[in-house]
C-alpha cells in the first residue's frame, strides 16, 4: 500500500452532475474505507484533532476503521459531534489541512472515513442526559450555533427550549446544496437527541414574537442568541429590485425548500456576483437549474482573492462555471426585468495604509453581460430588528453578533450570543457559549462547574486524546 497515495473517491461526471441535485461524492467500499483508514500515520501529536474546532478524534476513528471496528468508529464519532451526518459530507475538513501526510503526499480522507464510520458502523445511537438540573435555558436560533448548544446543554441535564424563526430546524445548513447534502440528513442526526430535555418551537421571530429579555421574565435562567448571520447584504446599485434578482441565502433555500417558485427554464443565462462558498453554491445549482444553461461568476477581484475553498472552486470549474474576474458590478439592467449587468473593470492601485492591494476603476471601460438572472451573493449580516440597544452587541466580521464579554455574555446578564463562519466553527461556537453558560448557572446557584459528561452514560467524560497540544484554528 502506498501510503501517500489517497485511495480514490468515486465521484458523479460532469455530465451527469449538472443534470440533476445527487451526491458527488460517492461513499468508500468498506474495504477500501479500511484501506485508507490504514494509511493514518497515528502522529503522537495530533495535528488534524488540533485543527477541528469540535476537537473531533480523527486519529482515534481512523484507526478503528483501519482495525474494522466500525461500531467503535461511529461511537468515537458520536462522542464529540451530534451533527456528524451533515458534516461528514459538508465540512470543510480543516483538519485535512492539518494532516501530515498533506506535507509528504495526499491528507488522509478524513471527512469520507467518517461518512464511512457513520454508513457502515452502528450509529443510531441515543444520547443520555445527566442528572437532571432545574435550570432553564432558552436558545434563540436552530442553526448550527444553537443546536450544538442545545445538545452540549441538554447532554449535561438542563431543560431547553429552541425558538427558530423558520418552520423546520438547521437554519443554514438549510441552504446547503443537495449536491452536497441529503435531504434528511439533519434529521437522521437529530433522531439521536430524542431522549434529551430539548423543546424545539419553530415559526416564533425574535423580536417580534419575544425578546430575550421576555424569555427570562417568563422564567429562563438563561438566554443563548445565536440567530447568526442571514440576512442578505446589498450591493447599493441601481436595477436590484428587478425581477430576476435574488439573493443567494434566499435563492439556494428556495431550492431545498420551496423550488416550486424558483425553478427556471432550459438555457438561462444566469450572473453570480460573488468569490465565496455561498457564491460558488449558489453558480453551480443555476448551473443544474438551467439544465446545462451558462452561468458566469463575476468578480471584482482576481482568482487568488476569492474566498472560496479550493473544493468549490475545482466543482465549479468542472461543472463549467465561467469565472469573471476584475469586473465591479455597476448597474443590473432592465426594464419589466433583469436584461443584463453592466460592470466596470478594475485593476490594482496603489497599496492602501495598511499595505492591502487596493483596486481603481479603469476610466471608460464599461460593458455589459446579457442575462436573465442574477443573484447577489456579497456576503450577509444579522437580522437583529426587533432587539433593543441594551444588549450591546458587538458583531463578527462575517455580521452575526456576540456578547461583548470573554464569556459571550451581553450586557443584559443573562443573555448570551455568539456565532462562527462556517457549520462547524459555529459548532464550536455554541459548544463554548454552552460551557459558559453552565459555569454561569453553576456559580449564580451555588454549584460546582462540571465537564461535560460522556453522552452515552459512561462514568468518566470524555477527555482530549493524548498528545493533544491545544487548537491551531481561529474563531
Amino acid at each position: 500500500m502506498d501510503r501517500y497515495a489517497r485511495v480514490p473517491i468515486e465521484e458523479e461526471s460532469r455530465e451527469e452532475r449538472i443534470k440533476r441535485f445527487a451526491l458527488i461524492d460517492q461513499p468508500y467500499p468498506l474495504e477500501q474505507a479500511v484501506l485508507e483508514g490504514q494509511r493514518c500515520l497515528q502522529c503522537a501529536m495530533p495535528y488534524c484533532i488540533q485543527g477541528c474546532p469540535i476537537t473531533q478524534d480523527a486519529r482515534g476513528y481512523n484507526i478503528l476503521i483501519g482495525e474494522r471496528d466500525f461500531d467503535g468508529a461511529a461511537r468515537l464519532t458520536l462522542r464529540e459531534n451530534p451533527l456528524a451526518t451533515v458534516l461528514c459530507k459538508t465540512c470543510y475538513h480543516f483538519c485535512e489541512d492539518d494532516c501530515i501526510m498533506s506535507g509528504r503526499g495526499v491528507p488522509i480522507a478524513i471527512r469520507h472515513l467518517k461518512r464511512a464510520a457513520l454508513e457502515y458502523g452502528k450509529s443510531d445511537l441515543l444520547y443520555v442526559p445527566s442528572k437532571r438540573k432545574e435550570e432553564r435555558i432558552a436558545i434563540v436560533g436552530a442553526g448550527p450555533a444553537g443546536l450544538m448548544a442545545a445538545w452540549d446543554l441538554g447532554i449535561r441535564g438542563h431543560p431547553v427550549t429552541v425558538y427558530e424563526t423558520e418552520p423546520f430546524l438547521g437554519g443554514q445548513v438549510n441552504t446547503i446544496p443537495r449536491y452536497h447534502l441529503e435531504p434528511d440528513d439533519l434529521d437522521t442526526d437529530l433522531a439521536r437527541w430524542k431522549n434529551l430535555d430539548i423543546t424545539f418551537v419553530v415559526g416564533k421571530k425574535a423580536g417580534v414574537d419575544y425578546t430575550p429579555k421576555s424569555l427570562l421574565a417568563e422564567g429562563y435562567q438563561a438566554v443563548l442568541v445565536a440567530v447568526g448571520a442571514s440576512k442578505a447584504r446589498d450591493l447599493g446599485i441601481p436595477g436590484e429590485n428587478l425581477p430576476g434578482v435574488y439573493h443567494a441565502l434566499p435563492f439556494l433555500l428556495a431550492m431545498n425548500k420551496r423550488p416550486e417558485g424558483i425553478y427556471g427554464r432550459k438555457g438561462r443565462r444566469i450572473v453570480v456576483i460573488g468569490a465565496g462558498d455561498v457564491a460558488l453554491d449558489a453558480a453551480r445549482s443555476a448551473r443544474r437549474l438551467s439544465d446545462g444553461g451558462d452561468v458566469q461568476l463575476v468578480y471584482r477581484r482576481g482568482p487568488d482573492d476569492m474566498k472560496a475553498t479550493e473544493e468549490e472552486k475545482t466543482g465549479g470549474e468542472i461543472e463549467g462555471i465561467h469565472f469573471v474576474f476584475y469586473r465591479a458590478p455597476k448597474e443590473i439592467v432592465g426594464t419589466e426585468r433583469v436584461e443584463g449587468l453592466l460592470v466596470e473593470r478594475t485593476e490594482h492601485g496603489p497599496p492602501d495604509a495598511r499595505g492591502r492591494r487596493t483596486l481603481v476603476v479603469v476610466p471608460n471601460s464599461e460593458e455589459t453581460i446579457p442575462c436573465d438572472m442574477v443573484i447577489v451573493a456579497v456576503g450577509e449580516v444579522a437580522d437583529v430588528s426587533g432587539f433593543d440597544q441594551d444588549y450591546g452587541f458587538k458583531f463578527a466580521s462575517m455580521g452575526w453578533p456576540e456578547g461583548p464579554r470573554p464569556d459571550w455574555m451581553t450586557d443584559v446578564e443573562g443573555v448570551f450570543a455568539t456565532g462562527g463562519r462556517s457549520v462547524v466553527h459555529a459548532m464550536a461556537a455554541g459548544e463554548r457559549a454552552a460551557a459558559a453558560i453552565d459555569r454561569y448557572l453553576a456559580k449564580k446557584n451555588g454549584r460546582s462547574p462540571e465537564p461535560r459528561p460522556d453522552p452515552f452514560g459512561g462514568s468518566e467524560p470524555p477527555a482530549l486524546p493524548a498528545g493533544y497540544g491545544g487548537p491551531t484554528w481561529t474563531p
